[in-house]
């Protein structure tokens, strides 16, 4: 396990502490219509830190041609009909761009502040240039508004069990998920950013925000600063 993460439950826990098990039942939510609508039809997408494809899936549905890349072989080995490729998303370099760059699942708010450039050079990288970079950012009380907790129609019951400070700007977050026969727990190591921050590391990989895409201001769309 990476320092200041840890996972529980059935089947293989990754090194952050993300369940393959708890992801492969995870339904999918409003991400794949956000992401439709903000690229081009038919737009080749490259999807950092895909895990087991959730996301994945609908998109090819939709007619997207997706590259998905995850550091984790168990993740990788339940992504069907994408072209698949395992590796670190900061050592990532395909030599080929895309209509758009895919950086959902709060990767943009990694505690070390080292990777989260390496995450958003990999990003501009990949880019081609009139493409765009969709990142998913936390809510703006991700960090305040706990415990909290919601459940799903499928009966998936998510609570963001407890937020601690853990020094130099970074909080140790405890999730607890749960359907009816299974239970996993996962505790991360989470940078919370301000929109100012958010924006100024965008500027250090070349990067600016187009436009924020949900009315939460929790999916972005940026494109290439010059």
């Amino acid at each position: 396990m990476r320092p200041g993460h840890h996972g529980t439950g059935p089947g293989e826990i990754t090194p952050d502490g993300c369940a393959v098990e708890f992801y492969a039942r995870l339904p999918v939510g409003e991400e794949p219509d956000i992401i439709a609508a903000a690229v081009p039809a038919r737009a080749r997408i490259l999807e950092l830190g895909c895990g087991v494809g959730r996301v994945t899936r609908p998109l090819l549905e939709r007619g997207f041609a997706v590259t998905a890349v995850d550091e984790s072989p168990h993740m990788l080995d339940r992504v069907r009909g994408a072209r698949t490729v395992c590796s670190p998303i900061e050592r990532l370099d395909l030599g080929e761009t895309f209509d758009a760059v895919m950086l959902a699942s709060f990767l943009v708010h990694t505690a070390d502040v080292e990777l989260r450039r390496a995450l958003l050079r990999a990003c501009a990288r990949h880019l081609a240039p009139d493409g765009c970079v969709l990142i998913q950012r936390e809510g703006e009380d991700y960090h305040t508004n706990v415990p909290r907790e919601r459940t799903d129609p499928s009966g998936l019951t998510v609570r963001i069990a407890s937020v601690e400070p853990a020094g130099e700007g970074v909080n140790s977050v405890r999730v607890e998920y749960g359907f009816p026969d299974a239970a996993w727990t996962q505790t991360f190591l989470a940078r919370p950013l301000t929109p100012e921050q958010f924006e100024a590391a965008l500027a250090e990989a070349g990067l600016k925000v187009d436009a924020y895409l949900t009315e939460d201001r929790t999916w972005v769309r940026a494109v290439l600063a010059v």
